[in-house]
C-alpha cells in the first residue's frame, strides 16, 4: 500500500510540474503589411525555444509553437515590442516604434487606409 501512494504522488507531482515542449498560443499584435509580418515572426523566432510564428495581415494573430521549458509569453511579447510592434499586454516603445518603416505605422489611420486598397 505505501508504494503505491508513493508512486501515485511522484505520478501526480510530475504531471504537475511537466511542461509542454510544443506549447501552442495566439497572441493578437499589431501592424498592416508584409514587412510587419517578417518584423514580427523575426523576432518571435529570436526568442530561444520558439518553434514556429506565423503573422495574419488580416487578423493580425500570431500563432506560435513553443517549448515553455525554454520561455514563455511574455517573454516572446517583450521581443515583439522591442521590435516595434504592440501586443494586447506590451506596447511598443515610442522609440522602437519609431524605428519600423514609415509604410509599417500601424498607429497612423492614414496608414491603415493606404493598405486597405
Amino acid at each position: 500500500m505505501k508504494k503505491l501512494v508513493i508512486i501515485l504522488l511522484m505520478t501526480v507531482t510530475t504531471t504537475v510540474f511537466a511542461q509542454d515542449k510544443n506549447k501552442k498560443a495566439t497572441l493578437e499584435v499589431d501592424g498592416v503589411c508584409g514587412m510587419c509580418k517578417a518584423r514580427i515572426e523575426k523576432a518571435s523566432y529570436q526568442t530561444k525555444g520558439v518553434k514556429s510564428a506565423n503573422w495574419d495581415v488580416q487578423t493580425h494573430e500570431l500563432k506560435l509553437i513553443f517549448d515553455e521549458r525554454k520561455t514563455n509569453i511574455d517573454s516572446i511579447q517583450k521581443n515583439i515590442a522591442a521590435a516595434g510592434h504592440d501586443t494586447k499586454a506590451i506596447k511598443a516603445t515610442n522609440e522602437a516604434y519609431n524605428k519600423v518603416n514609415a509604410c509599417c505605422k500601424y498607429r497612423d489611420p492614414h496608414v491603415h487606409e493606404a493598405h486597405k486598397n
